[in-house]
C-alpha cells in the first residue's frame, strides 16, 4: 500500500508541475526530473504491446494476492509488497490514463545518467525482484523456514566406515582390551611352539 500511495502521489505532482516544462536537473545533472509517457513496460520496453503488459500485470497481481495467504516470512512479505505495489501503481495508469482503458500510458519521471526514465513503481518492482532472487538463493521459503541439504545419518556413516558386517564402525585398532584373538597375540600353539602348560587345580604345575 505504501508503494502504491507513493507512486500515485509522485505521478500526480509530476503531471501537475512538469507537464510541458523543460526537465529539471539536480545534483549537477546526476538526477533529472522530467515527465515522460511510456506505453510499454518498465524502462520503456515493448511500447507496441501495451495491452499485453496490462494483462500480465493483472496476472501478477492475482498471483501475489493468492501467494500472500501462505506468508509467514517478514522478508518475503516485504518482497511481495514491493512487487504488488509496483505492479498496482503502473496498472492504475494503464486503466485510467489516456489514450484509453487497458492502453493508458504510464507516467515516468526519474532519469539517471545512462539509464531509461522510470518511476517509483518501476524501482519497487526491480527491488522486489532482486530481493526475491536473494531469498530464494538463501533457501528461505514463504513460511520463513530455511531449506538445507539433508545430512546423512551419523550411524549410517559409522557403519559404512566399518565396512560390511561392522555396523558399529569399529576397526581392529579400536577393539576393546581382551578381544584380540589368539592368532593376534601369538599364543596359538603350532609345530614350533608347544602349548603352554595349564595350571592344575591344586596350584602345582
Amino acid at each position: 500500500m505504501a508503494v502504491f500511495v507513493a507512486d500515485l502521489v509522485s505521478k500526480t505532482i509530476v503531471v501537475a508541475t512538469l507537464s510541458d516544462r523543460a526537465p529539471v536537473r539536480l545534483l549537477g545533472g546526476l538526477l533529472t526530473l522530467r515527465e515522460l509517457r511510456n506505453s510499454g513496460a518498465a524502462f520503456s520496453i515493448g511500447t507496441s504491446v501495451t495491452v499485453v503488459f496490462t494483462l500480465i500485470a493483472v496476472g501478477v497481481i492475482v498471483a501475489i494476492l493468492r501467494t500472500a495467504r501462505r506468508l509467514r516470512s517478514i522478508p518475503w512479505a516485504i518482497t511481495l509488497g514491493l512487487l504488488l505495489g509496483g505492479a498496482t501503481g503502473n496498472l492504475g495508469d494503464r486503466l485510467f490514463r489516456s489514450p484509453g482503458f487497458l492502453r493508458g500510458d504510464v507516467v515516468d519521471w526519474i532519469e539517471l545518467p545512462h539509464w531509461p526514465v522510470f518511476n517509483v513503481a518501476d524501482a519497487s518492482i526491480v527491488c522486489g525482484g532482486v530481493l526475491a532472487v536473494l531469498l530464494a538463493a538463501r533457501g528461505i521459503s514463504l513460511d520463513g523456514r530455511r531449506h538445507q541439504a539433508a545430512r546423512p545419518d551419523s550411524a549410517a556413516v559409522a557403519g559404512e566406515a566399518g565396512g560390511p558386517g561392522h555396523g558399529t564402525g569399529a576397526t581392529v585398532g579400536e577393539m576393546p582390551p581382551g578381544s584380540r584373538s589368539a592368532a593376534q597375540d601369538g599364543s596359538t600353539p603350532g609345530p614350533d611352539r608347544p602349548a603352554a602348560p595349564r595350571p592344575s587345580g591344586d596350584g602345582t604345575p
